[in-house]
């Protein structure tokens, strides 16, 4: 399966699967309307900052009130699901159309709404070596897309209707699994209507915290894709990462982390190559080993069965140098049971990323 598709299907099962099984919650929709620019995050995109974007974001999202413990946790946020259509009024770059799964969790008395989405995007005019080269922001016509959006929320004023304003930052790229991929990240202006659906009047439910305490646990990971060097052309190729790493919990949200990975990147098989053959200046030798091997520290937030990690790791064996020694890595993992799990990871030079990661893994 392709990753990026994975990655938004995962986050969709996480969705429906935290469904509560009464139906006593409301539902809400919302539009809003956006302006902004694109950020000169990377040099080689500065010929891509041209026009404006603009477009709209339109949202369904769907009430908690603490049926399932965790979500008193968050203090009760929305699950929904969002489309976003973007105009670059840059006709290199193209319109995208994205479709998202989201949270929205809320803050200084609900009138703070901030809002994690993680969907996939259609793009009208990617690369083309022969029609459309100067694009090398987006390099297929799939990508993965993420967007953050912080509001002043205000519903039901007048019958239903409430307004919202406020900023969002929205991201497209397809995290190399083809060259090229620049990528872009829109910061823009928000402004729009809600309209709440008239239900059943229900109140939040809160019990009393309960101290959640785990021993140390262990974890064990595969992790496999294609991804591809910043070479265009150079052709993409699978890898395998073995992962191990003890965590422990210290509260009800969150675990740390502590392990290692080893990386299989045949990518750079190729790359070895090409740099031992073009470049005979930087001394690469054609049989430098390909493999890595990383430790890391980490951070899980748990959110029902879904959860977030976040890791920042160093490798320690690192015989041919690409995008520097230290690595982070983003994932989403979806528990089955209280051992199994699903997980897409994001992994990174810092802004730059190496691999979209799917695999499977047990904590025992």
């Amino acid at each position: 399966m392709n990753p990026r598709v994975f990655l938004f299907f995962l986050m969709c099962v996480g969705l429906c699967y935290s469904q509560e099984t009464e139906r006593t919650h409301s539902y809400t929709f919302d539009a809003n309307q956006f302006y902004g620019s694109i950020i000169l995050h990377n040099p080689d995109i500065s010929h891509l900052i041209k026009g404006h974007p603009a477009g709209v974001v339109l949202a369904y999202n769907r009430k908690t009130y603490g049926l399932e413990e965790w979500q008193q946790w968050y203090n009760y946020p929305d699950l929904g699901a969002s489309f976003i259509y973007q105009n670059t009024n840059n006709s290199v770059l193209g319109e995208a159309y994205g479709v998202y799964a989201h949270f929205n969790f809320y803050f200084l008395k609900r009138n703070l709404q901030f809002r994690v989405a993680q969907g996939l995007a259609y793009m009208t005019n990617p690369y083309d070596r022969e029609t459309n080269f100067r694009n090398n922001a987006y390099g297929t016509r799939i990508l993965s897309s993420n967007y953050l959006m912080i509001n002043y929320h205000k519903e039901n004023i007048y019958k239903g209707l409430g307004f919202k304003a406020g900023v969002s930052i929205m991201h497209f790229s397809n995290a190399n699994v083809k060259a090229p991929n620049t990528s872009t990240n829109t910061f823009a202006f928000t402004a729009g209507l809600t309209y709440t659906l008239e239900g059943k009047d229900t109140e939040y439910i809160r019990r009393e915290k309960v101290k959640i305490t785990e021993p140390i646990k262990y974890n064990l990971i595969f992790r496999t894709g294609i991804n591809e060097s910043d070479n265009i052309g150079h052709g993409q190729y699978p890898f395998y990462i073995f992962s191990g790493y003890a965590d422990k919990r210290v509260g009800r949200k969150s675990a740390i982390q502590l392990g290692t990975d080893v990386f299989f990147s045949n990518f750079l098989k190729e790359l070895i190559e090409y740099q031992s053959i073009a470049f005979p200046e930087n001394n690469v030798d054609a049989d430098t080993d390909f493999k890595r091997v990383g430790v890391f520290v980490g951070h899980e937030l748990f959110i029902n069965k879904l959860s977030v990690g976040t890791q920042l790791g160093y490798y320690v064996y690192y015989p041919f140098d690409f995008e520097g020694k230290l690595y982070n890595r983003v994932s989403l993992k979806r528990y089955f049971g209280d051992k199994v799990f699903a997980v897409v990871s994001l992994k990174s030079h810092a802004a730059a990323a190496e691999a979209v990661e799917f695999g499977i893994g047990v904590r025992l």
